[in-house]
């Protein structure tokens, strides 16, 4: 899913006030870190990921790889918290 615009602000503001729900460890993206994004993206459509102190680039490529495990997109990248986005199923 490519999210453009209005479309990736809104979802910007509206992860805004979210607390991380889903911690990657040292171990980096472990099945079990991807398990769990699903199951909250099961729940909610907008999930925020905690993310290891790594450098940006490796930041980037972890988030990526859970939302390629879990059919998600990346919506931001701040720090050490990423926003994942999945809508529900209808």
């Amino acid at each position: 899913m490519n999210l453009k615009g209005k479309e990736l602000n809104r979802l910007r503001g509206l992860a805004h006030h979210l607390k991380p729900i889903v911690t990657v460890g040292i171990a980096g993206v472990t099945p079990a870190v991807a398990n769990e994004l699903e199951t909250a993206l099961a729940n909610r459509e907008l999930v925020k990921v905690r993310l290891p102190a790594l450098p940006r680039p490796e930041k980037t490529k972890a988030l990526q790889d859970l939302c390629d495990h879990t059919r998600s997109t990346p919506v931001q990248l701040i720090g050490r918290i990423g926003v994942v986005y999945r809508p529900l199923p209808s």
